[in-house]
């Protein structure tokens, strides 16, 4: 007779029956005290779709560990790479590398049992690293944003950030999303399993106010915030680029040449690149975290429409976001690609050129121009 795979763990994990059909029928004894019962109208997730989550978690693992793996090896490795606004860039990939090596592993054990089967602790350390590598990296995309508005606005009259300067920042960083992991730790809310049970985050079901209040503000500083002032630098940033290049193109167009890009606008230009691919990146990431505080946001609000099956490709979507900064990056900044043709040609597809400044046109080019027009 063929054996489930909860009833091959053993006494300690022998689920709790019911005969209601409910997602609560496999829950675990140690875990059933953590469970909203909101929950229990619900059937049981298709072993099918867990099968189908647990394979989709398992290819953005692998895709996001070997890419934001390459990515602090090329920043970390390569002297000319470790400039003050890279070391930021190295600890949002190294952040998105923590997230997905402690997340991923943990959920495709549970979705194969189709239940939490690590225990209350287990359940606190996995939400615990999700909200911490959670909230580094939009930060480190904040101050990344905030880098790019200081060198394309304010350009000389700006105070170049400095390597003492970005480690500072990068301490900020982590000992802001340390204070807000440890939070539902001490008491103020408390990390939960969602509710298909493979998964575990901060209490969104329970209507009281300590929960509550700490949701709140939880998304004002992790989410609101940063989005506020990631929008306010690109909104002066696009601006900037827009206003450079309308009077760039005016100005040629009364020279009667082509272009009057010299190596000074090359390094605007390359500046503004890297500005759009931070921009790709934080837009990508807000993507990938929007749906999850709409589910977050449901269940404070009491809003109808919550499934299990809802929160949990809520929680695993969400993981994407570590997934798409080193695609961008490998697709988009120049000397990350010139210096990762060096070390892996393979990984490259497509020119690794830099924009030149444009000569200068001649005098003889400029009398020849001027007699054909006349």
């Amino acid at each position: 007779m063929e054996r489930s795979p909860m009833a091959l763990l053993g006494p300690r994990f022998e689920a709790q029956t019911g005969a209601n059909g409910s997602v609560l029928d496999n829950v675990l004894p140690d875990m059933a005290p953590l469970v909203n019962p909101y929950w229990s109208r619900f059937a049981p997730m298709d072993p099918t779709m867990s099968k189908i989550l647990g394979l989709f978690t398992l290819i953005i693992l692998i895709i996001s560990c070997c890419g934001n793996g390459v990515v602090v090896y090329i920043f970390g490795g390569t002297k000319s790479l470790r400039t003050p606004a890279n070391l930021l860039v190295l600890n949002l990939a190294f952040s998105d590398f923590c997230m997905m090596a402690s997340q991923s592993p943990v959920m495709i054990i549970n979705f194969y049992y189709e239940t939490w089967v690590l225990g209350p602790l287990w359940c606190d350390i996995y939400a615990a690293c999700g909200s911490l590598f959670g909230c580094v990296s939009i930060w480190s995309m904040c101050m990344i944003a905030f880098d790019r508005y200081n060198v394309i606005v304010r350009g000389i009259n700006g105070s170049p950030m400095t390597i003492k300067t970005s480690i500072m920042k990068i301490l900020f960083i982590w000992m802001m999303a340390v204070f807000w992991t440890i939070m539902p730790l001490i008491g103020w809310s408390s990390y939960v399993p969602e509710g298909n049970l493979t998964a575990c985050s901060i209490d969104y079901m329970t209507r009281k106010w300590n929960p509550r209040s700490y949701l709140i503000t939880y998304s004002l500083f992790v989410y609101y915030t940063p989005l506020f002032m990631i929008c306010y630098s690109y909104w002066f940033i696009i601006a900037a680029v827009a206003a450079h290049e309308k009077a760039m193109r005016e100005q040629a167009k009364k020279m009667n040449v082509k272009s009057l890009r010299s190596s000074e606008d090359c390094d605007k230009s390359a500046e503004s690149k890297l500005a759009k691919v931070a921009l790709t990146t934080i837009s990508l990431w807000f993507m990938a975290w929007t749906p999850y505080l709409v589910i977050c946001y449901f269940g404070l609000f009491k809003i109808e429409g919550l499934t299990p099956l809802t929160t949990i490709w809520g929680a695993t979507f969400a993981k994407t976001s570590a997934v798409y900064n080193p695609i961008v990056y490998g697709i988009s900044h120049p000397k990350y690609r010139l210096v990762l043709k060096e070390k892996c040609p393979m990984c490259v597809c497509g020119s690794t050129d830099e924009p030149k400044p444009d000569a200068p046109p001649s005098d003889t080019e400029t009398t020849s121009d001027a007699e054909s027009k006349a």
